[in-house]
């Protein structure tokens, strides 16, 4: 029996039809189902492409015309913040159940970055796009309006989107934990998050927290942003900084639960109380809380459901299905035992 190629000597379809004695037309036929060959014809192939080893460009397919796409782009800022790596499983789980793939792209928070994957990716055909957020660049915009494909814009709620849109109001968000803070009895409050080249969801919370807060008599002492991803260690060197650059501050918001987490374990390995010395509030209701001793105060948002339905509204507009263009999934204050009880 011949051995299988390795990865300098690839087989072609040619070799594939040969070995089983048959057209590369033919050959060609079997691996995209189109019929017309016997099912002894089809076994055959099958059996040649298993022992050769033969892999189908399925990209090459689709650039000839021959079928629709099955990717579908699906753009993140990181992988890093397990909030969206919660998203992206959503998101892979419904589209590999409808025979779609995901084709990542990791923006890094910058409009340049994403105009120039909506590029590359627009090059592949992909059945449709899935980005994260609401701010494109000009010329990524005139992009995906000239590409005649579906578009999932997810995590900012957009009543107005390019195409279907499904999200959070991350302003409201941010006002209702500092609602909550306030009415807590919080006045002299600080803030830990990371700073990008581009708005996103994480200043629409820090506008909306800081309104809800200056609205109701208190005070954001300190915005410590920092240039770094929103991580565990950066909020640990993050509250470290800020507590020494500001002094009386009775409680720090963080951008996540995982800079709060390490907020709080700088606050306890420095001999601090949570909440009777300062008060801790993350966002987004991570599975990290479920190690803590303390209940994080936070507020809740389903990750992975918003990955669901994104894939969902990509799915049955592909399928000329009628779909509801915007989506808000909403959120909900999780009050927790890190900050001072009502």
């Amino acid at each position: 029996m011949r051995e299988k190629p390795n990865k300098t000597n690839k087989v072609s379809l040619s070799e594939v039809a040969r070995e089983a004695g048959v057209s590369k037309m033919t050959a060609s036929r079997v691996l995209r189902e189109e019929g017309g060959y016997s099912e002894k014809t089809r076994a055959l192939v099958m059996q040649k492409v298993d022992e050769l080893g033969y892999l189908p460009n399925r990209l090459a397919t689709v650039f000839a015309g021959d079928q629709s796409s099955t990717f579908v782009g699906v753009s993140i800022p990181e992988l890093g913040n397990e909030v969206f790596a919660q998203v992206l499983e959503g998101i892979d789980r419904q589209l590999s159940t409808f025979g779609h793939q995901s084709v990542l792209g990791l923006t890094q928070h910058t409009l340049k970055d994403e105009e120039d994957w909506i590029r590359t990716v627009l090059s592949w055909q992909p059945a449709g796009l899935i980005l994260t957020g609401r701010y494109h660049s000009p010329r990524a915009i005139e992009m995906l309006k000239n590409a005649g494909i579906p578009i999932v814009e997810i995590w900012d709620y957009n009543s107005s989107p390019l195409d279907m849109s499904v999200g959070i109001n991350h302003f409201d968000s941010g006002f209702d934990m500092g609602r909550y803070l306030i009415e807590c009895g919080y006045t002299r409050i600080g803030y830990v998050g990371t700073s990008h080249d581009a708005a996103n969801a994480a200043s629409s919370r820090l506008d909306g927290f800081c309104k809800a807060v200056e609205g109701g008599g208190g005070l954001v002492q300190k915005q410590l942003c920092l240039h770094d991803t929103a991580t565990f260690y950066p909020g640990f060197y993050g509250t470290e900084q800020l507590l020494a650059s500001q002094s009386g501050i009775e409680c720090i918001f963080y951008q996540n639960d995982a800079m709060a987490f390490g907020g709080m374990q700088y606050c306890t390995a420095k001999g601090m109380q949570v909440p009777e010395d300062i008060g801790i509030a993350g966002w987004g209701d991570l599975p990290i809380s479920a190690v803590l001793k303390r209940r994080l105060t936070s507020m809740h948002v389903s990750h992975l459901k918003l990955g669901k339905i994104a894939a969902q509204m990509m799915i049955s507009r592909l399928s000329d299905e009628p779909v509801e263009p915007v989506k808000d999934i909403g959120f909900h204050l999780i009050p927790g035992s890190t900050v001072r009880n009502l």
